[in-house]
C-alpha cells in the first residue's frame, strides 16, 4: 500500500467535514448505525458478520450532490477462513440524492477508499499494513427515511470492489441514523434559509426573515414604500392629508383631493393647481375657466361673458353695418306728437329693438339722441328734443337697462332727418334715435 495515498485519502475526508453541506437548509449530516459484512467469491465460505460502529458524515455541495467520508469496523469470521479477521473500511464518497422533497428520499453513491483484512499474523506496522489493506472502489443505494425534521433511519447496502492479494470483493450493508446538524443562514439574522422569505437580507422573526426598515409593521418586500413609514391600506405608503392616495403618487401630498391626490374646489374635473379659475367650473379646452356664451373667450377675459363676440373684440359681437343702417333707419326711431315728449303706443315696438341692440353690445355705450322739427323756437326745441331724450331713456331703465350705459343728448331743430316746409317732414323730424358711443 501507497503510505502517500492513504494520507492523501485521509486529507480529503478532513476536507469534505470543513468544506461541503448536507442539504441547502440542513447543511451536516453524521450518521451512526451497524454494518453487516458479506464476503464475495467462488471459493469463500464465510459467514455473513454484523459489527458496530458504522459511521459517516457529509455535506452537500448542490445540483442533490453530497461529499463526505465513512469509517465501519468488524469481525469476520468463517470455514474458509485460517482465523478471523479485524475488517475496517475507510471511504471518500460522492452522494447523489434522488429526492429530498418528501420523507421517503434515495440517494446513490460512489467512492473510493481502503478496505482492511488483518489476519494477526506478523508484525504489522502504522494504520495501512500494505498486507491486510486493498484499495476499494464502491458503488451502492441508499434510502433515508425521515423520523423528524433532523433526524432519520438510514438504510445502504455497496458493493465494495476490493481486489488485491489478501482482500474480498464483498457487500457492505448499513443500518442505522442519520442526524441532520446546523441550518444555512445565508444573511446571519438567526432565520434559518429554510424558514427565511428573504434569506439573503438580514430580517426580523415577525415577518419570516424579511426586514422591516421603516418600523411600520409591513416587510419591506410588501412594501411600496419600504422607507417611509405608512399602512396597509397604503401598502406600506404614508398618506399624509388623508385621501386615499398615498404620498407616493399623491401630486398634492398635503392637500385632500380626488385629482391624482389633489383638490378640485370647482368640481369641473381639473385639479385647482392646473385650474386657472379654481373657483368656478370649466373645461379643459378653457384651462378650467368658465365660458358662459360659448364664444371661447373665458368669461374673467370676456367683456361680454353672456353674449357670443369674437377674440379679437375681447368677446362682444363686432358692430355691423347692417346694425349701424337699421339704426339710421326712420322705422326704428321712436316717433312723438307736436310739442310733445310722451311716449305712444306704436313706440314699444321701437324700444324693444333699441333694448335689443343694447344687450346685444354690453360692452357699448349708447347715446339716446332727441330731435324736434322746427315750429316754436329754436330754445323751446331744444328743450323738447332733450325731453324726449330723457323720456326714452326713463323707458329703457324702466325695461331693465342700466342707466350708466345710456346717454341723452339733445339736437333741437338742428338735425333735420327730412324738410320741415312739409307736414311728412316735420312728423319725421319729431324723433329719437338710437346710436352707439
Amino acid at each position: 500500500m501507497n503510505t502517500l495515498k492513504s494520507y492523501f485519502l485521509i486529507i480529503i475526508l478532513l476536507l469534505s467535514v470543513k468544506s461541503f453541506s448536507q442539504d441547502q437548509n440542513s447543511p451536516w449530516a453524521v450518521s451512526l448505525g451497524i454494518n453487516v459484512i458479506s464476503l464475495q467469491g467462488d471459493n469463500v465460505d464465510a459467514n455473513t458478520a454484523i459489527g458496530i460502529p458504522a459511521l459517516g458524515i457529509s455535506r452537500y455541495i448542490g445540483g442533490g450532490f453530497s461529499i463526505g467520508g465513512q469509517f465501519a469496523l468488524n469481525k469476520i469470521s468463517g470455514n474458509s477462513l485460517p482465523q478471523d479477521l479485524s475488517y475496517y473500511s475507510l471511504d471518500g464518497i460522492l452522494k447523489y440524492n434522488i429526492s429530498t422533497s418528501g420523507s421517503v428520499n434515495p440517494y446513490l453513491f460512489a467512492g473510493y477508499g481502503f478496505s482492511s483484512f488483518e489476519d494477526g499474523v506478523g508484525d504489522k506496522k502504522g494504520p495501512f499494513p500494505s498486507s491486510d489493506v486493498s484499495e476499494t472502489s464502491i458503488a451502492g443505494i441508499g434510502l433515508d427515511i425521515d423520523l423528524t425534521d433532523k433526524l432519520a433511519l438510514n438504510i445502504s447496502s455497496s458493493y465494495r470492489n476490493a481486489d488485491e492479494r489478501k482482500a474480498y470483493k464483498h457487500f457492505q450493508h448499513v443500518i442505522g441514523v442519520s442526524i441532520k446538524l446546523g441550518s444555512l443562514d445565508s444573511d446571519g439574522d438567526g432565520i434559518s434559509d429554510k424558514n427565511d422569505e428573504c434569506p439573503d437580507v438580514p430580517g426580523l422573526e415577525e415577518f419570516a426573515g424579511c426586514p422591516d426598515t421603516d418600523g411600520d409593521g409591513i416587510a419591506d418586500k410588501d412594501d411600496q414604500c419600504p422607507d417611509q413609514p405608512g399602512t396597509k391600506d397604503m401598502n406600506g405608503c404614508p398618506d399624509s392629508d388623508g385621501d386615499g392616495v398615498n404620498d407616493n403618487i399623491d401630486e398634492c401630498p398635503n392637500q385632500a383631493g380626488s385629482i391624482s391626490g389633489c383638490p378640485d374646489s370647482d368640481g369641473d374635473g381639473i385639479a385647482d393647481k392646473n385650474d386657472e379659475c379654481p373657483n368656478q367650473a370649466g373645461s379643459v379646452e378653457t384651462d378650467g375657466c368658465p365660458d358662459s356664451d360659448g364664444d371661447g373667450v373665458v368669461d374673467k377675459n370676456d367683456k361680454c361673458p353672456n353674449t357670443a363676440g369674437s377674440k379679437e373684440n375681447e368677446g362682444c359681437p363686432v358692430v355691423t353695418d347692417e346694425l349701424t343702417m337699421a339704426l339710421s333707419e326712420e322705422s326704428n326711431m321712436v316717433k312723438f306728437m307736436p310739442s310733445s315728449s310722451k311716449l305712444t303706443p306704436s313706440s314699444n315696438s321701437v324700444l324693444e329693438f333699441f333694448i335689443s341692440v343694447i344687450d346685444k353690445y354690453p360692452n357699448k355705450q349708447f347715446l339716446v339722441q332727441g330731435h324736434a322739427s322746427s315750429d316754436g323756437s329754436s330754445s323751446y326745441n331744444q328743450k323738447l328734443s332733450e325731453q324726449r331724450a330723457e323720456s326714452v331713456k326713463n323707458a329703457l331703465i324702466e325695461k331693465g337697462i342700466d342707466s350708466s350705459r345710456l346717454e341723452v343728448q339733445g339736437f333741437g331743430e338742428d338735425k333735420p332727418m327730412a324738410s320741415n316746409d312739409t307736414s311728412s317732414g316735420r312728423k319725421s323730424n319729431r324723433r329719437v334715435q338710437l346710436s352707439m358711443k
